[in-house]
């Protein structure tokens, strides 16, 4: 669980890497597992609903030949059985797994198990019809705060009122250069008052880098969740891929946000039983070099 005093929350983005395929999104939690990640995340859309009218029937190349753009998300979906295969495949592998809600509907759809978060997605960050719907559910809610300004976040926070949840500072560009990411705003989202109780509400980093450095970064200044994109290849077919950590970057990663943590220790200044020896020969009293 994301909590203000344990490990860093280290959540792998499936998203929609899978590319429609039970079997690739259960080769990828083994990967996020293997890394040491603690929790995966999936999206989930209702396309009658999420598909502008004007994007329905234009064509596309696909993993799946040329079809609609609505039968593209159609396609991508998974439905209750394959995320029912999900949910007892992570439980068998004790790992977390949640989901981005795209609408109500997904809101609804993801009640059906029992997920220790619902995540809105930074494209959704406006839609306050949504953010109050989420808002009566029992699940704390992550919210990504990607291509919004300062006034936008802090309506999406009036929205979902004084319930549990969690912020992402967020850049949703793919991959998104450095020049742009931006970490500073961390500690800016982490001091606001507006962001009712920080023992509860806590900051996050919901990273497109094609590097880790960022990310460590972000952990530095105090993220206490962080997200990135995984992949099986970079290569694969689909817009995510590129912004996504492959297996060994992924295990970096997770060794990097754990040796972060013992770097940052507790903020309490002391001498260390390794400095004594080193204190003894080397200190300098009144000018004098010691005995």
């Amino acid at each position: 669980m994301i909590t203000a005093d344990g490990p860093v929350y280290v959540i792998a983005e499936i998203g929609i890497n899978h590319n429609g395929s039970l079997d690739t999104a259960l080769r990828l939690i083994d990967m996020a597992k293997d890394a040491g990640c603690d929790a995966v995340k999936f999206q989930k859309r209702n396309p009658e609903v999420c598909v502008p009218s004007d994007q329905r029937d234009v064509m596309r190349k696909t993993p799946w030949g040329w079809m609609s753009y609505i039968g593209y998300r159609h396609r991508m979906e998974f439905g209750y059985e394959e995320f029912r295969r999900i949910d007892n495949y992570c439980k068998a592998n004790n790992i977390d797994w949640f989901a981005s809600a795209w609408d109500i509907d997904s809101v609804d759809f993801l009640e059906a198990f029992d997920l220790p978060y619902q995540k809105v997605p930074s494209a959704c960050l406006t839609d306050h019809e949504l953010l109050r719907y989420m808002a009566t559910n029992l699940h704390p809610v992550i919210l990504s705060t990607g291509m919004s300004e300062e006034d936008e976040i802090e309506d999406a926070v009036d929205a979902l009122g004084s319930r549990n949840f969690h912020l992402a500072h967020c850049t949703s560009t793919y991959p998104c250069p450095e020049n742009e990411i931006n970490l500073s705003y961390i500690a800016v989202l982490a001091m606001k008052s507006l962001y009712h109780d920080p023992s509860s509400v806590l900051v996050g980093y919901s990273g497109h880098e094609e590097g880790i450095v960022p990310t460590l970064g972000a952990v530095a200044l105090g993220a206490r969740f962080v997200e990135r994109h995984i992949t099986l290849d970079k290569t694969m077919w689909g817009s995510d891929q590129s912004a996504s950590l492959e297996s060994e970057r992924l295990k970096e990663l997770v060794t990097g946000i754990r040796e972060m943590e013992m770097a940052l220790g507790d903020g309490i200044k002391r001498v260390y039983d390794s400095e004594l020896p080193q204190m003894k020969k080397l200190r300098r009293v009144g000018g004098k070099v010691p005995a």
